[in-house]
């Protein structure tokens, strides 16, 4: 291993390859055992567990952060206001002094300052967000309430509660059983190691700002690159499953939910496919912010993955954290992040919703696909060609443009909504503000959308036609 600065740490040779012979198992005591045997049975149980709610199929994170959010949005509203505040103050004092702050590392909020005049920028919005002040056009269902009460919300309350459970899993074995497992498909089909597995997980299940805050987590101790990062983030920051359930729903579409959710799953994976082997993601340089942590090559049957599975994590489990140790930390982490990033997220999220609601923008630039949409056999192409683009602001706008569109219009639009990823409401300024040490840059982000967008439209096209066929779109 060769090391430059602190973010030019790289891989000179490969591991050498491994089979289950070559390995010293750990043994299995019982504290260890038991330690990742609960904390893979909290993970799943949080994240994983279907459950029915409100008359939909979910999972017990989503129901703790709805609750929280619905049943007491006084208080999420003064804890948002109060974290971007703090993370704008913290930012502005770091710009002139990043030396300590009490126990605060305040070299933790140093930024570049585009970074720190949007985080300015958000600390002086809130205010106005939270107290609804000026126009009555800013604070609309569809734009600033909505901005504030439904993204900056959420956000606010999923970093923090999800890093919980996501550390104990983490730190007591779940990312070494995981990622164990995913090595023989992750690294062939889309160049990245076998524990971003985890990343994509925590995202298709519970949010994407969990996974992003995964992916930071693993990308500090070494277990990344920058070109992990990069294809992970703008790859794998998944819609949720319960969002694609509120996207069916609606458009009037939730009978069609399990064809949906395929249809996403397969663009997800053909995009990540595609888009790992060209520029930009391609071109981002292989290099380290910490001392490289390489996953180990391995070769053998299924039985000796798992094995070797169990025996990564179970090691784990011992050298790791305890159990309430993880879960304190893990919640002063999605604190800290939540201080970070939610001031930018509600200036650029705020600005792309009114871009969206109050200017001919998205119209213009979608009207030259409108020929391609009607080539490509989809109705009401004046609507679903400026929908394919405006998600660029956000997701949900294109299933509110289309929600009284032709039925094959409106699978065609649900499906490639929310298999765009990239949207600057919130998961475009999270990944750009997250990641300043990659860089992860505008143009990049764009132009990843742009490449998703056209590799989208005609696959995303031949499902609906597929789907019509089978009388499903009636």
């Amino acid at each position: 291993m060769s090391t430059g600065n602190e973010s030019k740490w790289t891989v000179d040779t490969e591991p050498t390859v491994r089979d289950i012979d070559d390995i010293e198992l750990n043994e299995f005591d019982t504290r260890p055992v038991a330690k990742f045997v609960f904390a893979f049975a909290v993970g799943a149980f949080f994240f994983l567990l279907p459950i029915p709610w409100d008359g939909q199929i979910t999972v017990p994170f989503d129901v703790a952060v709805s609750y929280l959010t619905d049943t007491f949005p006084t208080a999420v509203g003064i804890y948002s206001l109060l974290i971007i505040l703090t993370g704008g103050l913290l930012t502005t004092i770091a710009q002139f002094d990043d030396r300590r702050l009490g126990s605060l590392d305040l070299a933790y909020y140093d930024s570049s300052l585009v970074f720190w005049f949007l985080r300015v920028v958000g600390m002086l919005l809130a205010p106005v967000m939270f107290f609804k002040l000026g126009p009555e056009w800013l604070h609309t269902a569809g734009t600033g309430g909505f901005m504030w009460e439904t993204l900056v919300y959420s956000v606010g309350v999923i970093i923090p509660t999800g890093a919980i459970f996501i550390t104990i899993f983490v730190e007591l074995g779940g990312l070494e059983f995981v990622g164990t497992l995913s090595r023989p498909l992750m690294r062939p089909l889309f160049r990245v190691p076998g524990r971003a597995a985890l990343d994509s997980l925590a995202s298709w299940v519970g949010s994407y700002s969990v996974g992003l805050y995964v992916t930071r987590n693993v990308f500090e101790r070494g277990g990344y690159d920058k070109r992990d990062v990069f294809t992970i983030a703008t790859c794998f920051s998944t819609v949720s499953i319960g969002f694609v359930g509120v996207v069916a729903d609606t458009l009037g579409l939730l009978s069609l939910f399990p064809v949906i959710f395929l249809a996403y799953f397969v663009c997800v994976v053909v995009c990540g496919f595609v888009l790992v082997r060209i520029p930009p993601i391609s071109t981002m340089p292989n290099e380290y912010i910490a001392e490289p942590d390489p996953e180990m090559p391995f070769r053998g049957s299924v039985t000796e993955y798992v094995r070797f599975a169990v025996s990564e994590a179970v090691g784990k489990a011992e050298r790791g954290e305890t159990i309430f140790e993880a879960a304190k930390r893990g919640f002063i982490d999605g604190l800290k992040l939540t201080s970070l990033i939610l001031g930018t997220i509600l200036a650029v999220g705020l600005a792309a919703v009114l871009l969206s609601a109050y200017t001919p923008t998205f119209e213009i630039l979608g009207s030259p696909l409108v020929p391609v949409i009607s080539l490509l056999g989809i109705p009401n192409a004046e609507v679903v060609a400026p929908a394919s683009i405006v998600g660029i602001t956000e997701m949900y706008v294109p299933v509110l443009i289309a929600k009284d569109a032709a039925p094959m219009a409106k699978f065609f639009v649900a499906v490639l909504a929310v298999s765009q990823l990239i949207f600057f409401s919130s998961v475009g300024p999270m990944i750009m503000d997250m990641f300043n040490d990659v860089p992860i840059r505008f143009r990049d982000l764009v132009f990843l959308f742009v490449l998703r967008t056209a590799i989208l439209v005609p696959l995303v096209a031949a499902m609906t036609h597929f789907v019509a066929a089978l009388g499903l779109l009636q």
